[in-house]
């Protein structure tokens, strides 16, 4: 079947020792790849190739992986089903004529197909989840500051985290092991074992680092669930599709079975977490995109002796109907008069979110919830009503407001065989514990 997962396909190879010698990993295509063009799903890149690799590709390179192309993404980020790629829409390899999830659809594709062994997406509001729930495939959303950011070509810098794709929780854990860790390129990254602090080790979790200083999330990946506390938010389920809810109970059923126990949570800062998130991605973006202006990036708009029509040019042409709707809401969003009304009240409904999370969590070791409310969409069905893709990121946002670890295992398929994703979410730098439940699954 012709997916259209890659929008490049050329290798890279890596040092011919280290622990993934021999395996593939895509990289997503808003991922720099030095000599190898990157062009984030976007007309205005379609040409660009940058200078430098990203630090997560150097790590891939040093841990001797080979990567075999770019994976096909919703431009520049922006999309949840990977139909607003300049480069033409994805599709499911694990559910003919639906969507693979977004952004990093085409991540979650060739792992689903079996074309790439792993991959790498990027997460701002659950753009690795949300494709790993629709292909049935597993991803892991790090913790905010786990994973460098340099060389990820930016949308919403305070939200996004660069995440593993992979067929098994293993699988997943062993490449978050390899791109994660402090990058002096980005001042955002932090030390998971100094962050968590002395003490912070329990039985669900252990201990973050191995015996030679390197993270250890591989060994989390033992389906050991017996004791642990799981917390159910019920704002997440409210609204959902029955056929998902049905499976998510029977996955907690399991858990249960395997000696878990759960209660019900509730977080009511949650009904605003959608809101809160677009008003904030979309005013990052407005500022990041700004310099895609026909001189130092993108497509030429043609000087004739105007600058600002040229720019408008540039970017009519370069930029497709999602990234001009996203940039335009941010842009007001963040304009005189507004910015009091709609992002300072964004950002406080954010804090309320992570206050909320953190409460929850202080009582369960987990949280879960379906990945997605609903299993993946027929292609082409939200692409005239752009809210019900927003709506559709209900469950995965709020984590990325509140800079959280959170993982999407599958959790079995509807009666028309749509794969349907559990989300875990963890305490910060709580990757073990996330990894230990979804392994129980999966």
């Amino acid at each position: 079947m012709d997916y259209n997962a890659y929008v490049t396909e050329e290798r890279i190879e890596g040092a011919e020792e280290g622990r993934l010698a021999g395996r593939t990993v895509a990289v997503k295509d808003n991922i720099s790849t030095a000599g190898v063009r990157t062009t984030c799903g976007s007309a205005m890149l379609a040409d660009y190739v940058p200078p430098y690799d990203a630090t997560v590709v150097e790590r891939l390179k040093e841990a001797g992986a080979t990567i075999p192309g770019k994976t096909n993404m919703d431009e520049f980020g922006m999309g949840t089903t990977t139909e607003t790629s300049a480069f033409g829409p994805v599709e499911n390899p694990a559910a003919e004529g639906y969507v693979p999830g977004g952004s990093s659809g085409g991540s979650a594709a060739v792992v689903a197909a079996g074309d790439a062994d792993m991959a790498l997406g990027s997460d701002t509001g659950g753009s690795v989840r949300c494709p790993a729930a629709f292909c049935g495939v597993v991803g892991i959303k790090p913790t905010y500051g786990l994973v460098s950011r340099y060389g990820l070509i930016a949308y919403a810098n305070s939200l996004e985290q660069i995440g593993p794709i992979a067929p098994t929780v293993e699988e997943a854990a062993e490449l978050l092991e390899v791109i994660a860790g402090p990058d002096e390129r980005d001042a955002t990254t932090r030390d998971a074992s100094e962050a968590l602090g002395d003490g912070e080790a329990t039985a669900i979790t252990g201990d973050v680092t191995d015996e030679d200083g390197g993270y250890d999330f591989v060994s989390a990946a033992d389906g050991d669930v017996d004791g642990m506390e799981i917390g159910v938010p019920t704002e997440l389920l409210d609204g959902a599709d029955d056929a998902v809810v049905e499976q998510f109970w029977a996955a907690i059923d399991d858990l249960e079975a395997a000696g878990a126990s759960y209660h019900e949570v509730t977080l009511p800062s949650l009904e605003h977490a959608v809101e809160a998130y677009y008003v904030i991605a979309t005013s990052e973006a407005s500022s990041n995109l700004a310099r895609f202006d026909g001189v130092r990036y993108g497509v030429s708009g043609g000087y004739d002796g105007d600058w600002n029509e040229a720019f408008a040019r540039a970017r009519e042409e370069g930029f497709g109907p999602e990234v001009k709707r996203r940039v335009l809401l941010g842009t007001f969003a963040l304009s005189a008069g507004y910015q009091d009304k709609y992002y300072k009240k964004a950002q406080d409904a954010r804090a309320w979110v992570k206050q909320d999370f953190d409460e929850a969590l202080g009582a369960a070791d987990v949280l879960a919830s379906p990945t997605m409310p609903v299993p993946p969409l027929e292609r082409g069905e939200s692409l005239d009503d752009p809210l019900q893709m927003y709506l559709a990121d209900a469950n995965t946002t709020p984590v990325n407001l509140a800079n959280l670890p959170a993982i999407s295992v599958p959790a079995g398929e509807t009666g028309d065989d749509r794969p349907v994703g559990l989300q875990f979410v963890g305490p910060a730098f709580g990757e073990r514990a996330v990894i230990r439940a979804g392994s129980a699954l999966g």
